[in-house]
């Protein structure tokens, strides 16, 4: 089943991303997490994973063995309208 937000602003895989980071913005996952909870191809991901850290959308957290750990970048004000954004979707959808 499709998120609202998905329902609502398309089903890419830019926005599976952003929503997946979004509801999990407590925690901070690898490339591979995020592209299998997202539903998002390894590869599609890496494309996509240029230009949210060009525009630092997203920050490493730590490295855990080979793998580094990301999450959103709270402190970006674009971020965070972005999130507003989405909830907006959500919330609007609900009350209709």
């Amino acid at each position: 089943m499709k998120s609202v937000f998905l329902q609502e602003e398309g089903n890419t895989p830019k926005n599976r991303i952003w929503g997946f980071l979004i509801v999990h913005s407590e925690y901070d996952y690898s490339m591979k997490d995020i592209a299998r909870y997202s539903k998002v191809g390894y590869t599609t991901l890496k494309e996509i994973w240029k230009e949210f850290k060009e525009k630092k959308i997203v920050v490493q957290t730590r490295a855990v063995g080979k793998a580094k750990m990301y999450r959103l970048n709270l402190k970006n004000p674009v971020v965070n309208k972005f999130i507003d954004y989405y909830w907006a979707v959500v919330d609007a959808v609900v009350r209709k």
